[in-house]
C-alpha cells in the first residue's frame, strides 16, 4: 500500500501545519461518533494523532494503527506533551490496515480523512473490511469518509498541471516556512485511480528553498461501489452523510461519509 507517508520523514514534520488538515471540519463529527460508541475505539491510519489525541482527551480509550513509522513517531511525541491520564487512554500500533490482529474487539472502528482510498485493489479493500469486521463487537460500528467524485473535474488537462493551494507561506517552529501545490501526474481510468503529487516548497532561514514531493496513487470510489463492498463484508449502512455537519448526501455533496453497523 503505497501512500507516500511511509517513505519520507518530511511528511510527518509538515503534516500538522498544513492548513487544510489542521482546520479540516471532521473532528467534531468523529468526536460525536466516539462519544456515542460507549466503548473502545480503533482508528486506522491514525497518522500524527490529529483525530486520535482529541478523542483520548475527551475521555475515550483509543488504539491507533498506522503503517508509517514517521507518522507514529510524531504522534508519540505529541502524546508525551499531554497529561498522563490522556497518554494512558492511547495504544499505538504499527501495522497494515489490510492485515492486522490486535487480539481484542472494539465498539467502533473509524478511518478519518480517506486512508481507505489508498487501497487500490478490491482484494485489499475487502481484506481491510474483513479485518475490521473481526475486530468489532456485535453491532459495532465502522465510520469512514471518502471524497465524492465530481465528474466536472475528471476530464481535461488542467489537473495534470501543478496548482498552488489556497494558503500562503506557513511558519514552522524551527524558523522555516513552507507552501504547497498539487497535481495529478497520470489518470488510470480503467483502474479507477490517479497518480497524485503533493509538492512542498520549504524555505530555510538562509534563503534556500527545497522542493519536496509526496507522490502516491489514490483510488476514487462511487456510492454504490462502497455499498456493495460493505455488504459483501458483513456491514449494514446506517447513515450516509454528504458533509461533516451530517447533511443529506446529494449530487453536490463534497463528502461521502458512511456510518455502518456490523451484521
Amino acid at each position: 500500500m503505497k501512500t507516500g507517508y511511509d517513505d519520507y520523514a518530511f511528511i510527518a514534520d509538515l503534516y500538522d501545519f498544513v492548513p487544510g488538515y489542521a482546520y479540516r471540519g471532521d473532528l467534531n463529527f468523529y468526536l460525536d461518533c466516539c462519544r456515542s460508541a460507549n466503548g473502545k475505539i480503533l482508528e486506522l491510519g491514525c497518522g500524527t494523532g490529529r483525530i486520535l489525541i482529541p478523542i483520548a482527551e475527551s475521555g475515550c480509550y483509543i488504539t491507533g494503527l498506522d503503517f508509517s513509522e514517521h507518522m507514529l513517531a510524531r504522534c508519540k511525541q505529541k502524546l508525551q506533551e499531554k497529561p498522563e491520564e490522556v497518554q494512558k487512554r492511547v495504544c499505538l500500533v504499527r501495522g497494515s490496515m489490510t492485515d492486522f490482529d490486535l487480539n481484542e474487539t472494539f465498539s467502533m472502528v473509524m478511518i478519518p480523512f480517506r486512508p481507505f482510498q489508498h487501497l487500490l485493489d478490491v482484494a485489499d479493500q475487502m481484506a481491510c473490511l474483513k479485518c475490521i469486521h473481526k475486530h468489532l463487537e456485535d453491532k459495532g460500528r465502522l465510520v469512514f469518509d471518502f471524497f465524492q467524485v465530481d465528474p466536472r473535474k475528471m476530464f481535461g488537462s488542467k489537473f495534470t498541471e501543478e496548482e498552488a493551494e489556497d494558503f500562503s507561506w506557513v511558519d514552522l517552529p524551527d524558523g522555516k516556512q513552507f507552501r504547497r501545490s498539487h497535481r495529478i501526474s497520470a489518470k488510470h481510468w480503467s483502474q479507477q485511480y490517479n497518480d497524485v503529487e503533493l509538492i512542498y516548497y520549504v524555505s530555510h532561514p538562509d534563503g534556500q528553498v527545497e522542493r519536496l514531493v509526496q507522490a502516491f496513487p489514490f483510488r476514487y470510489f462511487f456510492r454504490y461501489e462502497v455499498q456493495h463492498l460493505l455488504e459483501r463484508c458483513g456491514f449494514r449502512i446506517a447513515e450516509i452523510y454528504g458533509n461533516f455537519d451530517k447533511s443529506i448526501f446529494t449530487d453536490d455533496s463534497p463528502e461521502m461519509i458512511f456510518v455502518t453497523e456490523k451484521c
